[in-house]
């Protein structure tokens, strides 16, 4: 393919799937920007994707087909791997949910769901619920009936924003542009956070909340717009539950749940300024409140707050929230809404369902777009067991912390190497995303290494042709393009409004909001256990997909400069953090404005070198969705070695 400037899409796991200007200079350089001439994409793009071409041309990068021989790897070819694969697949096949499918969100794109069609066929166990963001996703549902965002060029609209607990400096750089936007408009921003470097710097007004309590600030503001008679009749008469909820939050007093979420009463009610005194107001909700126990629940506040407040369902309003990037296709050829049947783990706590699942136990297991070792939680446990699985392939283009466990890894294409549609969690374009560059080594695509392991298998499993599934995945009811249109195109906007529920017409069967009718408590910490551990996202990197070379070991943790627990540390000595089920040796730097009691860990970094939080996170599900909850963990620092839980 001979070219100098094509037009792709980013595909990694992003909510604003970018698209891309991919360029080749004389020398043959190749260089990614973003498309000036896409509405979102806007000509720019985050850090990561600077990154990506240092990926392509890696050294590390497996370039064929291995097995595991004794302790060593050897390459082999294609036919001798997948024949492998095949007879192991063949010899269970009798029992064949003693195959485990794992699919993680590694790579966007519709072809990516060919998986969940060849893994359904055959019969195999498969995984629900989610390590990103379900318990939000389940809140939605239930408030909704369903999950819509205004566009979000429509936040331009608001004339202020509450931004609860979304780091726009390192997730969705053009929802922060459009937000710095209508700041410089005369917009109020005020961010709520445990805080930290990231919500500070799109913000005008911040507030500190203990990590977890959003819901109680919610309710705050809520009781507070009560007492002022500022929720209006026409709103109240679009939900479900009103008078459970207005019961619900008048039998806390404002002093107890501002006490509950470390709030101040000052600033709770300049955020109800903010809800109650302009209009429109836009609420953006993060997904890190949503990963702990009551991670839905604290969502679900935040929704009531936003809709009681006369926000929904208008220009300039809204609730943002992750949407699902498949959400414009037609997927029914994938299998992806075969949901009801066969057996599924839990991804959340997939460590424990491997090892409790009987009848037949699994015996084999199929990892693609995933580290699930690294990612999920408990990864120590979950090590363990992935080890005792008498079968496991991982396709891969690194050799990443579960990659090395496999007996079999298959080298898999990245972004830019294959062709696929891509949506987005953030908008309503679809763009096509072409192979552009030549693959390296014998390395495939997910599509072609399961077509081709099909029809090695007797009987066989056939998948149908990978561009009729894009001609497919294009025929959706919002959507009126052809394939050859969106090649010629690259991208088009999905046919959906502008505005998500418009005049409060919901998604339920009876067409109203239904109001949260419950608030837990939150419990306090272990003494020995006095830090909560975020394990936020980073700038540079998706999630664990880094190279060597590009982690620090010892890992770095950021604490507040008033913390207790920098008591008694000498920094001059090595550092651990430690929870019950591990410890990793770190270095302590300071992060002004963090919340006292928390301590941040960039995620991602891989075990076998130093790093992998999730060793020491329990492996925990929220209260809806089936999601993670990673945050409900606590850890605390020492200098010396004390006692370990290593089961």
């Amino acid at each position: 393919m001979k070219w100098d400037e094509v037009v792709c899409a980013c595909s990694m796991d992003c909510p604003d799937a970018c698209s891309l200007l991919v360029t080749r200079d004389a020398s043959g350089t190749v260089k990614l920007r973003g498309n000036p001439a896409h509405p979102i994409t806007e000509g720019f793009t985050c850090a990561k994707i600077n990154r990506h071409i240092s990926r392509l041309s890696s050294p590390e990068r497996i370039l064929s087909p291995m097995v595991l021989s004794g302790n060593s790897w050897k390459d082999i070819g294609w036919d001798e791997a997948l024949d492998l694969c095949a007879r192991r697949i063949q010899a269970y096949r009798s029992e064949p949910s003693s195959i485990l499918y794992f699919h993680g969100e590694g790579a966007k794109g519709a072809l990516k769901q060919a998986g969940y069609l060849f893994f359904s066929l055959l019969g195999a166990t498969r995984v629900r619920g989610s390590l990103c963001d379900s318990a939000g996703y389940g809140a939605y549902m239930r408030d909704f009936g369903s999950r819509h965002n205004n566009d979000p060029k429509d936040i331009l609209n608001a004339r202020g924003v509450a931004n609860w607990g979304r780091d726009l400096t390192s997730s969705s750089v053009h929802m922060a542009h459009l937000v710095q936007r209508i700041r410089r408009k005369g917009a109020h921003v005020v961010s709520i956070s445990p805080g930290g470097e990231g919500p500070a710097a799109l913000s005008d007004s911040r507030v500190v909340i203990r990590p977890g309590t959003d819901r109680f600030l919610a309710a705050a503001i809520i009781r507070l717009l009560m007492e002022r008679h500022a929720i209006r009749e026409d709103v109240v008469l679009h939900s479900r539950g009103w008078k459970e909820f207005q019961a619900l939050v008048m039998s806390h007093s404002l002093d107890t749940l501002l006490r509950s979420c470390g709030v101040s009463r000052h600033d709770a009610e300049m955020i109800c300024e903010l809800y109650a005194g302009v209009h429109p107001v836009a609420t953006i909700v993060g997904t890190g409140l949503q990963r702990y126990s009551h991670g839905g629940e604290n969502v679900r506040f935040i929704n009531a707050l936003a809709f009681l407040s006369g926000n929904i369902g208008c220009s300039g309003g809204g609730s943002y929230y992750h949407l699902s990037s498949v959400r414009n296709f037609n997927l029914e050829w994938s299998g992806l809404k075969r949901t009801s049947q066969g057996r599924f783990l839990r991804m959340p706590v997939i460590g424990h369902d491997i090892a409790e699942a009987q009848d037949p136990p699994i015996r084999m297991i199929w990892v693609e777009g995933a580290n699930l070792v690294n990612q999920c939680p408990d990864s120590r446990t979950l090590a363990r067991q992935f080890e005792k699985i008498e079968f496991k392939v991982v396709v891969d283009a690194f050799m990443t912390d579960t990659a090395q466990r496999a007996d079999v890894i298959l080298p898999a294409r990245l972004m830019l190497e294959q062709e696929d549609i891509v949506g987005s969690c953030l908008h309503d374009y679809v763009h096509h995303s072409p192979a552009v560059l030549d693959a390296p080594g014998q390395a495939q695509s997910d599509f072609w290494i399961l077509e081709h392991l099909g029809k090695k298998l007797e009987p066989g499993i056939i998948l149908p042709d990978s561009e009729d599934c894009l001609r497919v995945s294009l025929n959706s009811p919002h959507l009126s393009i052809s394939l050859e249109e969106l090649r010629e195109k690259r991208f088009v906007r999905a046919d959906r409004s502008m505005v998500a529920y418009r005049n409060m017409q919901f998604d339920h069967d009876d067409g109203n909001f239904h109001l949260v009718l419950e608030l837990h408590e939150e419990p306090d910490p272990d003494p020995a256990y006095p830090l909560r551990l975020l394990s936020l996202i980073r700038r540079q990197a998706i999630h664990s997909q880094m190279l060597t070379d590009e982690q620090e070991i010892p890992p770095v943790v950021w604490i507040s400069s008033d913390s207790p627990s920098l008591k008694g540390i000498d920094p001059h000595r090595e550092v651990f953090l430690v929870s019950p089920r591990a410890r990793v040796r770190v270095r302590i730097e300071i992060m002004p404005g963090l919340y006292s009691g928390a301590v941040v860990y960039r995620r991602g970094d891989w075990m076998k070198l130093g790093g992998g939080v999730n060793q020491l996170v329990d492996a925990r599900i929220t209260d809806m969705g089936t999601g993670c909850a990673f945050y409900d963990q606590y850890v605390r620092l020492e200098n010396a070695y004390g006692e370990e839980k290593n089961e």
